[in-house]
């Protein structure tokens, strides 16, 4: 398993590999989550400011460091098939990136205003 530091640092533990961190770069926020690839041979790392680092071979797929989120993401969860991932924010609002679709109404997707928060 992995673990990863709010400095983008990532510790890998038992037969785990580290395939790279954001230790030493300029985060705009802490790194707050971190998410595997299905085949345990990547990662995502998200940051608190929507930002997200793919290493291994996680792909990139964007994020949200561009837009002004009232709260902070507080996680990442990735796809079965990889392609893509949720960010969700401490506010409940969940973010769709790659192929990842939204399976049921979040408190801030739910009405025409709050739609641009979904990519």
């Amino acid at each position: 398993y992995w673990l990863a530091g709010a400095d983008g640092s990532v510790f890998a533990y038992g037969d785990a590999v580290s395939y790279g961190s954001a230790a030493g770069r300029a985060l705009r926020a802490p790194i707050v989550a971190m998410a595997a690839t299905s085949d345990g041979r990547g990662y995502w790392l998200a940051g608190a400011d929507g930002s997200v680092f793919a290493y291994g071979d996680a792909v990139s797929h964007g994020g949200a460091a561009r837009l002004a989120l009232p709260e902070p993401v507080v996680g990442i969860a990735a796809t079965p098939d990889d392609g893509g991932y949720w960010l969700v924010a401490a506010d409940g609002i969940v973010l769709t990136f790659g192929d990842a679709g939204l399976y049921g109404p979040s408190p801030r997707t739910t009405t025409p205003a709050r739609r641009p928060w979904v990519q």
